[in-house]
């Protein structure tokens, strides 16, 4: 039987992960049970995972005294393991408290159980390494972004046949998602090719009703891509949409425009266009902001607010922002910062949450459970540009979320991979 000592961050990033390893002995160490304690108190997604891991444990007390292990639901133990005097050799601090969780798992390797270390800590498992530990990253919720779906492939096919989908509306095809995309192709060398989306419900390709219709707001698709992305954004029956590709591709500005044309246009399909983004820097932090919410907000939904300018002064171009503001005090438009969004209820709205790519698997799971009746979420990122110290293109939950919805009717996706912003940032994202 295997040991498996876990991390702080292990435990913050899933509060299930003491589960998570059936048949196994499962260690958390006292430090990390102090480590949580401090972020308890957090309004954040850590204080939430830290407390439901403390009600977690607390209830499987009922079964016996934890620092001798308890039996877990789908076999194995787990065990709240003390700090032994020789754990590590002398160069490492006995201070610090990643090397007190250390220490916990040498003693017990020391001891002869197959002890494997996880951390999502890249220099902690380097650490581990160098003393002889096995240790590997939480790999349960892991996603290999070069395999990720790309919500639309090439399909190739007679000229006759391309022909007739252009009369007949349709063309049966298999080994398609729902609303996955196809571009068909002739394969006799002709120029026939026609774009086509599969409906789940007659069970084949359609034409793209809505991306060849009147622009959202004006804002004219400029390749395939965005084609495919107009389709699902302005689908009311498609309730959950991920736009994943290179920054500069269009993601956010096309969701804007199909969410304002949805809230303000002649439809009203929603009565309000909600866009939230993760509040994490790039590069060094700086620090507190003064002011009101709104006001520490506007700073950080800066690339939001570019947009919606850009949006609203094609229409009206003398007054873009006192548009932006008049729509803030009519409460058609709402800003927010991820964190705002735990235990609200958003029914009728246009939901865009902005690079998504920096939300945990389960911070994402408490966002989509946050949409009501009528509403519609989009969520846009790359999960190549994530500045979340312990998530990698990977394990971030916008891939994880594009691979759990994978196959369901209400969901649609796309994968961009051109950049539409300038030459010069199409140039940076083939060589930086």
């Amino acid at each position: 039987m295997k040991t498996f000592v876990l991390d702080t961050n292990v435990v913050l990033h899933d509060p299930e992960s003491i589960f998570a390893f059936e048949g196994a002995r499962v260690v958390i160490p006292l430090p990390v049970i102090e480590e949580l304690d401090t972020f308890k108190r957090s309004n954040d997604e850590r204080g939430r995972a830290a407390r439901l891991v403390a009600r977690t444990l607390d209830e499987l007390r009922k079964k016996g005294r934890l620092s001798d292990g308890v039996p877990l639901e789908h076999g194995g133990t787990l065990k709240v393991e003390m700090v032994h005097a020789d754990g590590l050799p002398m160069p490492f601090s006995s201070s610090s408290k990643d090397n007190m969780i250390l220490g916990v798992a040498q003693y017990l390797n020391k001891k002869g159980e197959k002890v494997v270390f996880i951390s999502k800590d890249i220099n902690l498992r380097i650490k581990a390494e160098a003393i002889g530990l096995d240790t590997q990253d939480y790999e349960k919720e892991k996603v290999k972004v070069t395999e990720l779906y790309d919500g639309w492939k090439e399909l190739l096919l007679p000229a006759a046949q391309i022909d007739k989908f252009y009369k007949d509306k349709r063309v049966e095809a298999e080994g398609f998602e729902p609303n996955e995309f196809a571009i068909l192709k002739a394969t006799e060398g002709s120029s026939a090719s026609a774009l086509a989306r599969f409906d789940p419900e007659l069970k084949a390709l359609v034409p793209l009703a809505k991306a060849d219709g009147a622009p959202p707001w004006g804002l004219k698709p400029i390749n395939t891509e965005q084609r495919f992305a107009i389709e699902l954004l302005l689908r009311p029956e498609i309730h959950l949409v991920t736009l994943v590709g290179l920054p500069g591709s269009g993601k956010t500005v096309l969701s804007l425009a199909a969410g304002l044309e949805q809230t303000l246009g002649n439809e009203k399909i929603y009565r309000r266009l909600m866009v939230a983004r993760p509040v994490l820097p790039v590069g060094h932090d700086i620090g507190f902001l003064p002011g009101t919410k709104q006001e520490k907000l506007n700073t950080w939904m800066g690339a939001i607010y570019d947009n919606l300018e850009f949006l609203l002064d094609r229409s009206h171009p003398e007054e873009t922002d006192m548009d932006i503001q008049m729509l803030l005090d009519d409460g058609k438009l709402e800003v927010e910062a991820v964190t705002y969004l735990r235990g609200r209820t958003l029914p009728r709205q246009f939901i865009l949450i902005d690079d998504a790519q920096n939300l945990t698997p389960h911070e994402m799971k408490t966002i989509i459970s946050r949409v009501g009746r009528g509403s519609k979420i989009v969520l846009t990122g790359d999960p190549y540009q994530i500045d979340n110290y312990y998530l990698d293109s990977a394990s971030n939950g916008l891939t994880n979320l594009v691979e759990r919805f994978r196959g369901q009717k209400i969901f649609g996706h796309v994968w961009f991979s051109k950049v539409e912003r300038s030459p010069l940032a199409a140039l940076a994202s083939e060589l930086l």
